[in-house]
């Protein structure tokens, strides 16, 4: 069947059983005793075993099976052969099975770029807050996302022995999202989620604009845009520089994917180019904007922009539920 699929979906089915993989070798570094921590900038700038390990595994695995797609992994590690161990071929049956959305059907290999963040959380992940950490694995065609998986490795970790260790999230444009169950915010409730250990005058501003109820302060991208897409809050706000690609790809087409399909909204991202530094992450949930507010503007204005924007667009009276992740990138 693999054979006569079309390759973005035995790539997304590919990327799905590696990113599960890599959830198996992430919990195996933790029970080890042993995670390896270096410091790469600073003391909330960190890489552990887990992090060289699994993104080994799936650049490896990727290219094997996909040996023209460009993959790019937020770690700088040596050229060097991975072990057998780490490689996985398999693919997820049930994303075989789906149709793939016509406009995919006949990309090639060489127009795609997969983006690899190989632990998404990697401070929480050493503290032992192992809800926060997750895989990310996003497939970019033409500088857009359209496809994305996310591995939660810990996931039912507080539930007691006898549970299953473990999720994955996938999804991508025109198809849907899976492997969770999409749910509303409590009716009335403002809830913003937002950086925990990257906080600065800017963000706390940003968020005060919006006068939640209550604010999650939680680690890592992926696992924010699962509060939103499951409930836990209505808008992600992280106004500051910090984010790259690899920490957006698989998130966004994910958050696409689910505006396919469901009841949530989404506004155009803003994109300069694929290989970009992100300046600016702002989530809204203005359900009467037809344009971000801070659309075609430039990025080094993003202090001023993003302080108008919680003032005067980031106005919870008129919520639908989520709009956007708006992402401007500086070369």
């Amino acid at each position: 069947m693999a054979s006569q699929t079309a390759l973005v979906m035995r790539l997304l089915a590919s990327a799905y059983a590696v990113a599960e993989k890599a959830g198996t070798i992430v919990r195996r570094v933790l029970h080890s005793g042993d995670l390896g921590i270096v410091e790469k900038t600073g003391a909330n700038d960190l890489q552990t075993l887990a992090d060289r390990l699994v993104q080994k595994s799936i650049c490896a695995s990727l290219s094997k099976s996909f040996p023209k797609i460009t993959i790019i992994g937020e770690e700088d590690l040596p050229s060097e052969a991975a072990e057998e161990d780490l490689i996985e071929t398999g693919m997820y049956d049930v994303i075989l099975r789906k149709p793939c959305p016509e406009k995919y059907s006949i990309l090639k290999e060489e127009e795609l770029v997969v983006w690899v963040d190989p632990l998404d959380g990697t401070k929480e992940y050493t503290e032992g807050l192992l809800d926060h950490v997750t895989v990310l694995i996003g497939i970019a065609y033409r500088g857009k996302a359209i496809a994305g998986v996310i591995n939660q490795p810990f996931y039912n970790y507080q539930m007691g022995a006898d549970v299953t260790l473990g999720r994955t999230l996938w999804g991508m444009l025109g198809l849907g999202a899976f492997g969770f169950q999409l749910q509303d915010v409590p009716d009335g409730k403002r809830i913003v989620t937002t950086t925990r250990s990257h906080s600065n005058k800017l963000v706390i501003d940003a968020v005060q604009a919006m006068e939640p109820h209550d604010v999650i302060r939680v680690g890592g991208a992926g696992n924010k845009i699962i509060q939103l897409v499951e409930g836990k809050a209505s808008a992600y706000v992280f106004a500051s520089p910090g984010c790259k690609k690899w920490d957006t790809c698989a998130p966004e087409a994910i958050l696409h994917a689910v505006g396919g399909n469901g009841p949530i909204r989404l506004i155009m991202f803003k994109r300069i180019s694929i290989g970009c530094i992100c300046n600016i992450q702002l989530i809204t949930v203005d359900k009467n904007l037809d344009t971000h507010p801070c659309e075609n503007r430039h990025p080094l204005t993003h202090n001023v922009l993003v302080r108008e924007a919680s003032k005067k667009w980031l106005n919870f009276e008129s919520v639908c539920k989520l709009s956007c992740v708006c992402n401007f990138f500086q070369r």
